[in-house]
């Protein structure tokens, strides 16, 4: 098989990647207590693909800090900037010193694919094309870039149509040859300023390029809504196994995919509902109920408090006396208890150093 690059994007680069509800990189935020971002590397990785390039946008902090230079994760690095977001053909645009004459797989930093890339590295090669891109159906196709399809081949790409012909979405991940290249410097901006990757796809198609269209398998996920990160996260939980590290006391009880980190303890009652993950040094109980589908990240003190199908990120402190479910609460941040308990579930989005009182 031929060298193959990588391209992540990381952080803005256009108007889809842009965090919604998130003060900082959406890209690092936690699934399963693993930043997004090393989803997509790992799956770069994982498809024999050393060489990557970050495309850092605008939105770009603590990117360098979590990767380095890619030895920590055996791979080789390159930074590259795009300080505006001009759209995923503006970052292929600037990439193109870097990839040389190889194929190269672009990866946008927050999706997640449950297969990984590998099958459509290897279409790539074996179907001598010059592009392959993956798609899946969606509810809602507007929101996305489409491919319209006829007799099992591509015959259009649209950017978020008003009135889709289609619900096959394009999912963030494509292969391309140098091809590209020309066809990224052969199109406008669009209505929301940027060089949209469906009009480089559509010029290559209409070149003659060899297009090949791989539907997905195994579920995607792209993360663009709060919603959206909870799903993430009950997707990545379910295939969780159970690994206790810390200490649990006589009276925790758990059922289901259990993941304790190190350091951490449960104190008094606790009842842990899999699949859920805790990560090291946190302090659950007394009258803790986790789970299921819930993550806790590192440093956090759990007591009195019911809470699942969330996402707690690290350092938080919660004693709430209350049910919380449904909920994204940024790191180091506090929930405090009100003198009244309650049964009703309370749902939260709390950014980075909050402070609530329920």
């Amino acid at each position: 098989m031929r060298k193959t690059k990588g391209l992540l994007l990381a952080g803005g680069h256009g108007t889809r990647l842009r965090p919604l509800t998130y003060a900082g990189n959406k890209h690092l935020l936690p699934i399963a207590n693993k930043p997004m971002l090393l989803y997509g590397l790992e799956h770069l990785k994982n498809a024999g693909i050393r060489e990557i390039a970050v495309v850092l946008g605008p939105i770009r902090e603590g990117v360098r800090e979590l990767l380095g230079d890619g030895a920590n994760f055996d791979v080789n690095l390159t930074y590259l900037e795009q300080p505006d977001p001009k759209g995923i053909a503006h970052a292929v645009m600037i990439a193109e010193d870097f990839v040389g004459e190889e194929s190269f797989v672009v990866y946008l930093g927050d999706n997640l694919l449950k297969e990984g890339v590998s099958r459509f590295r290897r279409i790539f090669e074996e179907r001598k094309a010059d592009c392959v891109l993956g798609v899946t159906p969606v509810k809602n196709p507007s929101s996305f870039g489409v491919v319209e399809m006829r007799n099992g081949k591509p015959v259009d790409f649209i950017e978020k149509p008003a009135k889709p012909k289609t619900n096959l979405a394009l999912i963030g991940v494509y292969v391309f040859g140098h091809s590209v290249f020309h066809a990224v410097k052969e199109i406008e901006p669009s209505s929301r300023g940027e060089l949209e990757v469906t009009d480089a796809i559509r010029v290559m198609l209409r070149e003659g390029r060899k297009i090949e269209v791989e539907r997905t398998e195994g579920w995607w996920k792209d993360t663009g809504r709060p919603e959206d990160l909870l799903e993430a996260n009950q997707l990545v939980l379910a295939s969780l196994e159970t690994k206790i590290e810390g200490e649990v006391s006589r009276g925790t009880r758990y059922t289901g995919s259990v993941a304790i980190g190190r350091g951490t303890k449960a104190i008094g009652t606790v009842t842990l509902r899999g699949p859920i993950i805790i990560g090291e040094n946190c302090r659950i109980g007394p009258n803790v109920h986790i789970g299921p589908y819930t993550s806790i990240g590192d440093d956090c003190v759990l007591r009195n408090v019911e809470i699942e199908n969330s996402i707690v990120m690290k350092g938080c402190a919660i004693e709430s006396g209350k049910r919380i479910i449904d909920s994204l609460i940024g790191s180091f941040s506090t929930i405090q208890n009100s003198q009244a308990r309650i049964q009703q579930g309370h749902k939260f989005i709390v950014g980075e150093r909050s402070f609530a009182q329920v």
